[in-house]
């Protein structure tokens, strides 16, 4: 299986990858909202193709979880719906900051739960 490239930037690289995505047509988008705008534990998320067509999805969770737990949640379901329509170039930008940073490899992640998270993320990445 190829290695997937997904890239999870910081929001000072924000500004600038969001001029080069426009240019690179091969780039896939997964934006990702936890639980604060669902009520009873969901999570939205909006996958960009390099068109542009957008395809939004919801997801609902039957299990209590922290709001970084839902973004990681959501995140993942993004990068796995991206994977399944042929994407092999990720950006993603997930609404929490934690995660986000936890996954840029900025902020060192102390829960185990988050563990799991990131653990699966790189097992998805090859």
């Amino acid at each position: 299986m190829p290695r997937i490239a997904i890239k999870v930037p910081t929001l000072t690289e924000f500004v600038n990858e969001a001029t080069l995505i426009e240019e690179d047509e091969g780039k896939w988008l997964p934006h990702v909202d936890g639980s604060s705008t669902f009520a009873d534990n969901g999570a939205g998320a909006v996958l960009t193709d390099p068109k542009a067509d957008e395809l939004e999805y919801a997801l609902r969770f039957n299990f209590k979880a922290s709001n970084n737990e839902i973004e990681y949640e959501a995140l993942i379901a993004g990068i796995r719906l991206a994977l399944d329509t042929g994407a092999r170039n990720l950006i993603a930008y997930p609404n929490s900051q934690l995660v986000t940073n936890q996954v840029g490899g900025t902020y060192e992640v102390k829960e185990d739960r988050m563990k799991e998270y990131l653990q699966e993320i790189s097992e998805i990445k090859g």
